[in-house]
C-alpha cells in the first residue's frame, strides 16, 4: 500500500508567524503535517524576504523575545520546511492586496492550498478553486489517533 502524496501548501507570512513564533493551536496541524511529510510547503525567495522583514517589525520583536526566539530561529524553520521554487508568473486572478499576489500566483501554479488570514485572499477562494488551488484560514488534518 502506497502512502498518499503530500498536499502542496503555500503559507502566508501571518500563518508562518502563528506556526513558528506564536505556536497558535490553529497552526498545529500545519507544523504536524510538515513534520510528518503529509504537507509539502512551497515558497519563493521574496516570501522568505518578506518574513525576514516582518520579523524585524517593532511589534514582532518583543513577541520573539517573549517566546525566547530570534529572527534566525524562525528563518531556520522556514529554511528547514519550505522548498524554495521559482517565482510564479502572474495568475489570471488578481488579489485586492498587491502584497498577497505572490501567494495567489504560487498557489495557482502549484495547485496548492494557500493558508492565509487575509480577507482579500480568503474572498478569492472560489476563484482559486476554479483554477485548481484553494484558500483557507486553517488546516485540519485527518486524525491519526485510534477511534
Amino acid at each position: 500500500m502506497t502512502s498518499p502524496l503530500p498536499q502542496i501548501l503555500v503559507i502566508d507570512t501571518n500563518i508562518v508567524l502563528d506556526a513558528f513564533v506564536f505556536s497558535d493551536t490553529m497552526a498545529l496541524p500545519v507544523r504536524e503535517g510538515l513534520d510528518s511529510g503529509a504537507l509539502r510547503w512551497v515558497a519563493t525567495q521574496p516570501m522568505r524576504d518578506e518574513l525576514q522583514r516582518v520579523l524585524g517589525y517593532p511589534q514582532i520583536v518583543p513577541r520573539l523575545v517573549f517566546y525566547g526566539l530570534g529572527a534566525a530561529d524562525v528563518l531556520a524553520q522556514f529554511d528547514h520546511h519550505a522548498r524554495l521554487v521559482d517565482v510564479a508568473p502572474k495568475a489570471d486572478v488578481t488579489c485586492k492586496d498587491p502584497d498577497d499576489q505572490k501567494f495567489i500566483d504560487l498557489a495557482v501554479v502549484h495547485g496548492a492550498l494557500l493558508l492565509s488570514k487575509d480577507a482579500a485572499v480568503l474572498a478569492m477562494a472560489r476563484r482559486l478553486q476554479a483554477r485548481g488551488a484553494a484558500a483557507r484560514r486553517t488546516l485540519a488534518l485527518p486524525s491519526t489517533s485510534p477511534a
